[in-house]
């Protein structure tokens, strides 16, 4: 069973950067896309990104569009994250998710739609 480890999560104040990864276990996984996803406490599960691995076709929830950009290393099999401009409301614990299945643009925004997830890295802004 492929896992997905992240890092990169930590505390920092508003307005600063961070930048997460993710990398399966098994470099030989066939990838199709991945994605970060965050969950606030009490709030659902929130799509934040997505990209697809072979022609790198990236999306983004509304929340994050001209703030966050997600990107992979196709060699080293690694999926980024790079938050800038941070808010207290990007608060939350952030999955990095894959699927080796192909995926219309539209089923990416959905968490069902990934088979491989993460454990999650805290990301906290103090405001």
């Amino acid at each position: 069973q492929v896992q997905l480890v992240e890092s990169g999560g930590g505390l920092v104040q508003a307005g600063g950067s961070l930048t997460l990864s993710c990398v399966p276990s098994e470099r030989t996984f066939s990838t199709y896309a991945m994605g970060w996803f965050r969950q606030a406490p009490g709030e659902e599960r929130e799509f934040v990104a997505a990209i697809t691995w072979r022609n790198g076709k990236k999306s983004y929830g509304d929340s994050v569009k001209g703030r966050f950009a997600i990107s992979r290393d196709g060699p080293a099999n690694t999926l980024y994250l790079a938050m800038n401009n941070l808010k207290a409301e990007d608060t939350a614990i952030y999955y990095c998710a894959a699927t080796g299945y192909s995926r219309s643009d539209y089923q990416l925004f959905a968490g069902t739609s990934y088979g491989y997830w993460g454990q999650g890295t805290q990301v906290t802004v103090s405001s």
